[in-house]
């Protein structure tokens, strides 16, 4: 099953673009070249980027307390698996407590660190990372695979907290919606949403499927329908077969 997600709001992207950021930073830091390891770099800036925002932490703190007193309300219910509760409690409170006691913005050290901000600053350029421009990061890349990795995986640390909160966050989200399987006749497919507008819209398709989906959503209605993917010489048409799917509806 391939899960596609389609964001409502601008603060659902941000946790989905900066999960997959960290995915991206991960896998570059765990390989062996040097080339891998720029790339990790190029990943650490926009990282710290996106943590430069004013309002991305104090908005990511108050959704974890939010949730934390949602899930309060949960115990003792027996339908609510007390091991499982408790431990996204403290995982939560953990994250929480920890955050609200630095001051800095995410990314901080990156931003303010004189060899780092070298690198940036040449790399805005087009093959601005040369020999010629910075011998120093021509050094560094030269050496050993385990030295480079170790000084990655310390320019990340400032950045972990901001990623512990975006996988908790995206977790009791994806969580929080339940699939359906549905049938999209001809291609398409309309549901009444009742004035719950969906944070976030996962459609479950299966991989043998040759379709893409297409999703828009407002406090009314949600709208998929399926198009052919593109090719080198045409447009994604609007598929004319009937789709069977897994739509789910998630918010906080």
């Amino acid at each position: 099953m391939i899960f596609y997600e389609f964001p409502t709001s601008e603060r659902i992207r941000t946790l989905l673009r900066l999960e997959s950021a960290f995915s991206t930073l991960a896998h570059f830091i765990g390989q062996d070249t040097s080339d891998d390891h720029h790339a990790a770099i190029m990943m650490l800036f926009d990282l710290a980027e996106i943590g430069a925002r004013g309002d991305i932490k104090s908005e990511f703190l108050q959704e974890l307390e939010r949730q934390r007193v949602r899930l309060e309300g949960l115990r003792d219910n027996p339908a609510i698996a007390e091991d499982t509760l408790e431990n996204t409690l403290d995982n939560i409170e953990h994250i929480h407590d920890q955050q609200l006691e630095l001051t800095s913005r995410f990314g901080n050290e990156i931003r303010e660190s004189e060899w780092l901000s070298s690198i940036r600053q040449r790399t805005t350029l087009v093959g601005g990372a040369g020999q010629f421009d910075i011998p120093a990061y021509a050094y560094w890349q030269k050496q050993p695979t385990e030295v480079r990795r170790q000084d990655l995986l310390g320019y990340q640390a400032p950045l972990l907290g901001m990623r512990d909160m975006v996988a908790v966050l995206l977790k009791l989200l994806r969580e929080n919606g339940r699939p359906v399987s549905l049938l999209a006749k001809k291609g398409k497919f309309q549901q009444m949403s009742g004035g719950h507008v969906a944070q976030l819209v996962r459609i479950g398709l299966s991989p043998e499927l040759a379709v893409v989906p297409e999703v828009s959503s407002n406090r009314h209605m949600v709208n998929v329908r399926f198009l052919r993917p593109p090719t080198q010489h045409e447009r994604g048409i609007q598929a004319e077969m009937d789709v069977h799917f897994h739509l789910a509806s998630c918010k906080l």
